[in-house]
């Protein structure tokens, strides 16, 4: 995988930004109309609409959870061809529990992006770890 371009280090700023605020439709603005998402238990293809719906609940899980900030740790980027390109991500998750230490979790996803004039976007995602059992996993799930 070769150097990350500017307009890719900008665009996953943006979206580490974006998945920090309580507003879904910024994060939602950097996905296509309908994308794939892939992850441990398979394949689906999402509409922006329902993803839109979705964003609220999940954000609600992640807060529930105490998860307090996603940070990029690294990103390696493979252009494709002319319109897409191929982009890995690590991210540091904090997580932070009343009268507990932070935990603080390594995950890593792989976005393809289409890039269109001025415009980029997700056309699919894949998540490398079952998000659920890795907070599971961490004694974070509520009793």
């Amino acid at each position: 995988m070769g150097q990350v371009s500017d307009r890719v280090s900008k665009f996953f700023a943006e979206y580490e930004q974006n998945i920090s605020t309580a507003e879904p439709e910024r994060v939602a603005a950097q996905y296509g109309d309908s994308f794939m998402f892939a992850g441990p238990q398979g394949v689906q293809v999402v509409k922006k609409e329902d993803f839109l719906k979705a964003l609220p609940k999940r954000e609600g899980f992640f807060k529930a959870v105490g998860l307090t900030a996603s940070t990029i740790q690294s990103l390696a980027e493979t252009r494709l061809d002319d319109s897409y390109m191929l982009v890995k991500v690590t991210w540091l998750m904090r997580f932070e529990k009343e009268e507990a230490q932070p935990i603080v979790a390594e995950n890593s996803a792989t976005y393809i992006l289409q890039q269109q004039e001025d415009l980029m976007q997700i056309v699919f995602q894949l998540d490398h770890q079952d998000l659920m059992k890795r907070v599971q996993e961490l004694g974070l799930l509520p009793t």
